[in-house]
């Protein structure tokens, strides 16, 4: 697979962070391997994980708020939808809608990147309670936990895109 191949293929893994895919094939951490979801995960993490805090906080800036203006104007990747609309993010009732874009708002002022968690799995209900509960975090901790969560969807993407083994 050529560089270009692989970027255009998982440069989307990390939302709207091409550089990661870029700077996995480029430190030659998946060329000539069979492509499994667990060889692909580990070349982006490791870069992710090395990336300067700076760039990091950039990979979290790139994720939409949930439920957002962007949700809301139709604007989300096509991955991004998908996982809002699974978690039924996109059915939400005016008070559940205004009680999102309040914690939104708070959340980003607080932390200055966007509440991120990997919504598979979760329902609106579920997501609200961790926004509650995570809203109390540290900035140190939520930015931890925040890439950890930017992780946990790519490794979810991938899943949907490889062979596990």
């Amino acid at each position: 697979m050529t560089r270009n191949d692989f970027v255009d293929r998982f440069g989307g893994v990390f939302e709207h962070s091409p550089f990661i895919a870029e700077r996995a094939y480029d430190d030659d951490l998946v060329r000539g391997e069979t492509l499994t979801v667990d060889r692909v995960h580990a070349a982006l993490v490791a870069v992710f994980r090395v990336a300067s805090e700076e760039e990091r906080l950039g990979v979290l800036r790139a994720h939409p708020d949930l439920a957002g203006k962007l949700a809301i104007a139709g604007e989300l990747t096509e991955d991004s939808r998908k996982e809002q609309a699974g978690a039924g993010l996109d059915r939400l009732s005016a008070d559940e809608h205004a009680r999102f874009t309040e914690l939104n708002t708070a959340y980003v002022e607080k932390f200055g990147f966007p509440f991120i968690i990997a919504v598979k799995g979760l329902t609106k209900d579920d997501i609200l309670q961790a926004f509650e509960k995570r809203i109390h975090n540290s900035r140190e901790d939520e930015f931890s936990t925040a890439c950890g969560q930017v992780e946990r969807i790519a490794l979810l993407r991938l899943q949907s895109m490889l062979p596990s083994a």
